[in-house]
Parts: structure tokens; sequence; C-alpha cells
């Protein structure tokens, strides 16, 4: 049971601060981490807080307030010292993205938990099932870009990685006892390689919205300029796309393509809100988009894709019968984005299947040759 006496929090919103933070981090066995965002108060969402604990303080550190984050550089990328996290790939992405951080040695105890069959991953969870404790969540949805954060909201963000050290140490023996700590350390390397997406929006990228929605080539091109003039009235009031007008609206637009205020009362998901915001600007990217060429389609070989459907079919379905044995989620067992490569490239051998297979060599040694079997 983790300690349950609580030090003050140690808040940091200086350089000089950070330095001696960063100086206390340094060469520790373990250091716990978590990060708020306001992905839901922002149209580019920044990271306004990093928790960090180690086994006696819990510190917060405010970028907000600090330009310079360099000191935490060497404390992401020692390799004596394991950042624990819970749902680490997030974390890291804005980490990586707002400030360059480079990241060696990560335990994520999701991950880890995952690996481990456990029915319900989420860190409130996992606290309960293990030491019996409760989170309170109710500032999960919070914007963590105001300032001063409220008391409450520090608290909140103290437990993210308050008990992720004792967590770590519980999880760890089980995978160790389980025969499973080699592939947690396959996953955990993986994370450290987690690459920032592209924010640019391919061409085609309406034709997706739309998913399985049949829309027309010139419904697709009322699709894109809707989706324009979002991104544009988003970042003008600095919200989230979606906070602007959904998806599923946007589809719904494209559909009717309504050509006056009377036919564009009729889209249903237009609220009498959203008419008066933005009625006349949909129209005019509505009208706008009838006379643009469409956009091109995503083109695909039908021939290479039936080939192909047939082996990711192969794939799932031993995927999913293994990660039944194992008492775990499919992509445990192999990660979606190597079965996708092992279906393209169509390996004949286990050699061939190998070098496919370089990030996750475990699994290879573990199902290379079942997976060559279900293959061919």
């Amino acid at each position: 049971m983790p300690n349950a006496e609580l030090k003050e929090i140690v808040w940091v919103d200086n350089f000089y601060q950070l330095k001696r933070a960063a100086a206390n981090f340094s060469g520790l066995p373990y250091l716990a981490v978590d990060t708020e965002s306001n992905s839901l108060f922002a149209y580019q969402e920044q990271v306004c807080l990093i928790q960090f604990s180690n086994e006696t303080d819990d510190y917060l550190i405010d970028p907000l307030a600090i330009s310079d984050l360099s000191p935490l550089e060497p404390v992401f990328a020692d390799p004596r010292t394991e950042k624990i996290f819970h749902a680490a790939e997030y974390d890291i992405i804005c980490l990586k993205r707002d400030f360059g951080f480079h990241f060696e040695n990560i335990f994520d105890t999701m991950v880890a938990a995952r690996i481990l069959g456990r029915p319900a991953v989420g860190l409130g969870s996992v606290l309960e099932a293990e030491f019996g404790i409760s989170l309170d969540k109710r500032y999960q949805r919070a914007n963590w870009g105001q300032r001063p954060l409220p008391p409450a909201q520090k608290s909140y963000a103290r437990y993210d990685s308050h008990y992720l050290i004792p967590l770590r140490q519980r999880l760890h023996a089980e995978l160790v006892e389980t025969g499973r700590w080699e592939l947690a350390q396959e996953d955990f390397q993986r994370l450290c390689q987690t690459s920032v997406p592209n924010p640019n929006h391919p061409a085609d990228a309406c034709w997706r919205l739309a998913g399985n929605t049949e829309i027309t080539p010139r419904q697709a091109a009322v699709l894109q300029a809707l989706c324009e003039y979002r991104e544009i009235r988003a970042r003008q009031s600095n919200q989230p796309q979606f906070k602007v007008l959904s998806n599923s609206a946007l589809v719904e637009l494209a559909l009717a393509s309504p050509q006056n205020m009377a036919e564009l009362m009729e889209i249903r998901s237009i609220s009498p809100r959203l008419l008066e915001r933005h009625a006349d600007g949909l129209l005019r990217a509505i009208h706008a988009g009838q006379l643009n060429a469409p956009p091109p389609r995503p083109r695909r070989n039908h021939n290479r894709d039936e080939e192909l459907s047939n082996r990711l079919d192969a794939l799932r379905n031993w995927r999913k019968e293994t990660g039944q044995r194992w008492k775990v989620e499919s992509d445990v067992i192999l990660p979606r984005d190597v079965m996708q490569a092992i279906a393209e490239a169509n390996p004949r051998d286990l050699p061939a299947l190998e070098k496919i297979m370089e990030s996750v060599p475990y699994r290879f040694k573990k199902f290379g040759t079942d997976i060559i079997a279900v293959i061919h």
C-alpha cells in the first residue's frame, strides 16, 4: 500500500526553480510523469502543466510561466532514470511537439496493465484494483490553461503521478512472474520512438471524414470547403474545431448543400445558436465548394487490395485467437502497424519477416513461425 502521507506540492514557475528540480531528478532510478493540456479549450493545444513525482515529493511544473524548459531535456533522455507514465503515448507526443524532448527508458503502467490482461486499464480503475484508492476525476476535462490554477486542480494533478511508482513496482513484479516482462519492455521501447503526427491534412481528407457515408464528387468539394471554413473559424476563436462545428454536421451540410437560409434551417444538426453564428459563412462555403474542382479520391488498387485484405483478415483472426488464449486484447499480441506492414510486404520466409518485425523482436521470436504459416 502506498504511503498515504502527503507533503506540500512543489510548485515550479520560474527557470531557477526548474533547474533545482531537474537537479533533484538527475540519476533517480524512478520518476513518475504526467501532463495536462488544454485540448478542449484551444485551437492549437499546448502542454499547460507537467507533473513529476519521486519517492518523496510531487512537483508541478508550469510551462506557461517558464519559456525555457531545457533543464528537463537530460531528465527525459537519461537512460538511468525510468520515467513512469500512465498512457504515455499522448504525453510523449505533446512533450515532443511542444518542447522537442527525446525519451529513453519508459515504463507505461497502462500498457503493463493491458499486457497483464486487466479488464479495465484507466488509471482510476487500476489504482482501485491494486490499492483500493479512488481518484477524484472531476477535473479531467478542466481548462488547464487558466491561471492561477485553483488549489483543487493542483491537488487533482498531483495524484495523476503520485501513485505511479508503487503501481509500477507491483505491475513489474507481475510481468516478471508471468513471463511477460520482455514483451512489456519491447512496447516501452517503441513508445520512446513515438512520432508527432503531421498536422497537415491530405488532399483527400474530406473523403475520409465522410467515412462510410456515400458522397458524390460535388458533395466532397462542398465538404472540403466547409472543413476549410471550420478551420478558419476555429483558429480565429482559438477553439478546437469540434467546438465550432462537428464532423457529422459538416457531412450533413455537404449532403444537403442548402442554398439559402430557409434550407439551412432544415438541417437538424445546425441549432439556432449555430445558425446565428455561422449561417452566412456556411452558405458562402457551400457556394464556393460547388464551384470548386472535386478533391481527388483515395487511389485504390482493387486487385492488390483483395489480396492484402485476405492477408489482413487471416492475421486478424490469428491475432484474436491468440489474444483469447493469452487473455489480452488482440493488439497486445501484434500491434496494428506491424500487422499492416506484414500484410503489405507479404514476407515469404522468416528472414524476410524478421526485417519487418525489427521493432518487435520478442514477438518475432515468439510468433514468427505462426505468422508465416498464417499468411501462406
